[in-house]
């Protein structure tokens, strides 16, 4: 064999295991992004939960849920009121219109069965619903507080991921982390919607 022809082996050689190499550090970053997508969607589905039993633990109660064990037990035992709505209008002289609402209470439905039940969460695990997918066992920070508005005390609440997995969401003490609800403001949302 020539000089020519053994560099011309070894060349090959080396770009080919270049060419492997690049390919698995791309495979590897893609298949990263994947596994923190498919982590932060689970997370996010457990704040979706939990800001429903936030929501309907602040109507029968007037305020939310300042930890995990009140909010538990307002899922397992925990009633939700079916109220009918009806108003009447009434045209008076002049064209004015009298409006009378009426408010009948049909009943009640427990918390579980209603927010929870096999054909919404058919996975639903209520012993695990705190604790953060992906996380080894950290649990999701509860905050309520109340704020005033126009002069009146509103009540606020906060859920949050504390150790996101996902590096962007680090920065700045964790300033993006995943979370519902707000300390500031009379706010349900998620701050991935």
């Amino acid at each position: 064999m020539t000089l020519s022809k053994i560099l011309s082996v070894v060349f090959l050689l080396g770009a080919l295991g270049l060419g492997f190499m690049l390919y698995k550090s791309v495979d590897d970053v893609m298949q990263e992004e994947k596994k923190i997508a498919a982590i932060e969607s689970r997370i996010i589905e457990k704040l979706q939960m939990l800001r429903d039993a936030q929501v309907a633990y602040n109507a029968t109660n007037g305020e939310y849920a300042d930890n995990w064990n009140d909010l538990k037990n307002f899922i397992q035992g925990g009633e939700i009121w079916l109220v009918q709505r009806k108003e009447t209008t009434k045209l008076l002289e002049y064209g004015k219109e009298e409006t009378t609402v009426t408010f009948d209470t049909l009943g009640s439905v427990g918390v579980m069965d209603s927010l929870f039940n096999e054909r919404r969460h058919p996975n639903f695990n209520l012993e695990n619903l705190h604790v953060i997918p992906g996380s080894g066992g950290t649990e999701f920070e509860f905050f309520t507080d109340k704020i005033e508005r126009s002069g009146r005390e509103i009540p606020v609440f906060e859920i949050r991921d504390p150790a996101p997995i996902n590096p962007k969401r680090r920065e700045n003490n964790n300033e993006k982390a995943l979370r519902v609800g707000s300390r500031t403001d009379s706010s349900t949302s998620g701050n991935w919607e």
